[in-house]
């Protein structure tokens, strides 16, 4: 798939020099995208990159024509119709978002498609399971001002933006309160004088919801208020938008990232190397040309990337692209996403066999979050250490 959407890219702005042949391929694949979609395709490689402003409507345009109807998601990828009614169900509950980007990643006709899995409502989210809760890591006690999370000790996250690009199914903050978090600048003050007065917080983390959702100016705004506070080293950006919605990372995002003394770093989220294709390439070497560390941060998903030869594919091809496997996180056990759960003797025997498999650099660490816990939890395959 997403090598068509690369030649549909090339016949549209008249770079393929066998048009007639690879036409034949754009028809039987354009019903997958809408003509908007199509249209936006072509206007992308015509955009001058030196032009803020259209840079923002590239970007912008798509995130405004997310998918957000199980029926059109199972209609352009020719699915079975018979999934449909449990997935209106659970729509109603934790509503389906996903790019056309990453939807034109997802293989037609097949259900099981691990990136599918990831994005589809389907009626097991609905089940109620013992120790699966609205709020498994307890932030409504670490939120000690309106738009801050604050668990361990030298960094404080800051609930920058209310709304994801996508909606991941397993998302441990898919009942967060985030209309009590939605802050004016009056308010963003008051979190960030929180902040002056903590000289022990020397990283600030942008989080949500995705803070790349955010305009430039007002992500920008943020980020110079950050940078004023003179103990604060970092800004660490965790986000899902070079992987969902590469356009995103633009020539006028990286210079709000880039232009303080903070010294930033971006952790994505990718869980399965066929998220990643040509378009989020692009995307990381434009961070990687602006010098902006990034990492990555996976979580062990039942039937997405529950093998280790899924995860060893996985960071082979995060650092090919150079991003630094960082992280493989336990699921947090959110109400909703039980069906997604790996046993953690099951997570020990893939994480020993991607040990065996990869250098060290290449394995990321593998951990769980507790409530209240003074960090994330290692989680060891032999002796266990408390924390």
């Amino acid at each position: 798939m997403t090598r068509r959407l690369w030649k549909l890219e090339q016949i549209l702005v008249g770079l393929n020099e066998h048009q007639e042949s690879e036409a034949n391929e754009v028809t039987v694949e354009k019903d997958f995208f809408t003509d908007d979609y199509i249209r936006l395709i072509k206007n992308s490689h015509m955009i001058p990159h030196t032009d803020k402003s259209l840079q923002a409507q590239d970007w912008q345009k798509e995130l405004s024509m997310l998918i957000n109807d199980p029926e059109q998601l199972l209609s352009m990828l020719g699915l079975d119709r018979s999934l449909l009614d449990n997935a209106l169900l659970a729509n109603r509950d934790f509503q389906l978002r996903v790019t056309p980007s990453y939807a034109s990643r997802i293989k037609k006709g097949d259900s099981n498609d691990p990136l599918l899995r990831q994005v589809l409502p389907i009626g097991a989210e609905l089940n109620k399971v013992t120790g699966f809760t609205a709020d498994p890591l307890a932030e409504k006690h670490a939120s000690p001002r309106k738009g801050i999370i604050h668990k361990y000790r030298g960094r404080v996250l800051l609930v920058a933006a209310t709304q994801c690009a996508i909606n991941c199914r397993y998302c441990f903050r898919r009942h967060f309160p985030y209309t009590e978090h939605q802050v004016n600048r009056d308010q963003w003050d008051e979190a960030l004088d929180y902040i002056r007065r903590d000289a022990s917080i020397h990283e600030v983390i942008l989080s949500g919801g995705d803070p790349l959702a955010l305009a430039d100016k007002q992500l920008s705004w943020l980020v110079e208020k950050v940078a004023a506070i003179a103990h604060v080293r970092r800004l660490r950006i965790h986000t899902r938008m070079p992987i969902v919605l590469p356009a995103r990372v633009t020539p006028s995002l990286l210079q709000v990232l880039t232009d303080t003394r903070l010294k930033p770093v971006m952790v994505i989220h990718c869980n399965h190397a066929q998220e990643v294709d040509e378009q989020v390439e692009e995307a990381i070497n434009r961070l990687r040309n602006a010098n902006i560390a990034t990492l990555n941060q996976s979580v062990l998903l039942k039937g997405v990337n529950d093998t280790s030869e899924t995860l060893v594919q996985l960071s082979e091809r995060l650092f090919e692209i150079g991003v630094i496997p960082y992280y493989l996180h336990l699921l947090d056990r959110v109400a909703g996403a039980a069906h997604f759960e790996v046993s953690e003797n099951h997570a020990k025997n893939i994480y020993q066999q991607m040990m065996q498999s990869l250098s060290g650099y290449l394995v990321p660490k593998l951990v769980r979050e507790k409530a209240n816990a003074l960090c994330k939890v290692p989680v060891f395959l032999y002796d266990e250490v408390r924390l």
